[in-house]
């Protein structure tokens, strides 16, 4: 029997340890293809590459079977190439990851990570995004690998339906304090209060530096947010359609008579 053919994608770039780590945990699941940004992407949501054209070389990081290649482009970028022009076959499973940082909540919405794995969602294959709530570029992946193998190996068991796309996010690792398990759950409601930080350069001119303080008023047990505050694994199923379907009939009655 064939091995899955897994493509493996992210937007912290091809040499951040968290997709080296995923590289290694999927050579034991498949036959891997790599197609990922040369350079870090962070917060490039879904963003094509339209005005430029966009490079994917063959490239060797770690030893494996995996093929890897370095694209110019975003994360979407690099599904869209790795779809129609690297992989011999459509994929059995995208997976994107592992960003250095959470995409829980509306955080979804800015997350290249997410977006990449969306995109393959889009095009009929199942998707997984996983991220740490860990900022640091030596994040600790040890008790993370178990929940991703977990959930790698339950969609593939389960041939969950094509176009599902799940964003799976990985409490930080804490000293004394084990992972207490996975918990599938829905989208925090949750914002950033930004603030634009005000500087000079050198010559005297302005420039802005954009920071902010993430702010969640959902005390709802069942969301992301809280099943990382409180040391689980969140999984929630997303998808591109942004139709708000309670707000039609109002809306409706708005403009016709």
């Amino acid at each position: 029997m064939n091995k899955p053919l897994i493509l493996v994608t992210n937007d912290d770039g091809i040499t951040a340890p968290g997709i080296r780590t995923l590289v290694k945990i999927m050579n034991d699941f498949g036959d891997v293809y790599v197609v990922a940004p040369d350079s870090p992407q962070s917060a490039k949501s879904n963003a094509i590459t339209l005005d430029k054209p966009v490079r994917c070389n063959s490239i060797k990081i770690d030893s494996g079977l995996q093929k890897e290649f370095a694209c110019s482009g975003t994360p979407v970028d690099c599904v869209k190439l790795a779809l129609n022009k690297v992989l011999p076959r459509k994929p059995d499973l995208c997976v994107s990851g592992i960003n250095h940082g959470s995409n829980s909540s509306i955080n979804v919405i800015y997350s290249g990570t997410v977006s990449a794995a969306l995109e393959a969602s889009l095009n009929g294959v199942p998707s997984l995004a996983f991220s740490i709530l860990d900022y640091s570029f030596s994040a600790d992946f040890n008790e993370s690998e178990y929940f991703i193998r977990k959930v790698v190996k339950t969609v593939l068991s389960n041939k969950i339906y094509n176009s599902i796309c799940l964003n799976v996010n990985i409490p930080k690792s804490i000293p004394n304090q084990k992972i207490k398990g996975l918990k599938v759950c829905q989208q925090a409601v949750a914002k950033w209060k930004e603030e634009f930080i005000e500087r000079k350069d050198a010559k005297g001119d302005i420039y802005y530096w954009l920071t902010g303080k993430f702010i969640c008023e959902d005390n709802n047990n069942n969301t992301d947010d809280w099943a990382l505050n409180n040391q689980y694994v969140s999984i929630v199923p997303v998808k591109f359609d942004l139709t708000s379907f309670e707000m039609i009939k109002e809306i409706q009655d708005f403009f016709y008579d």
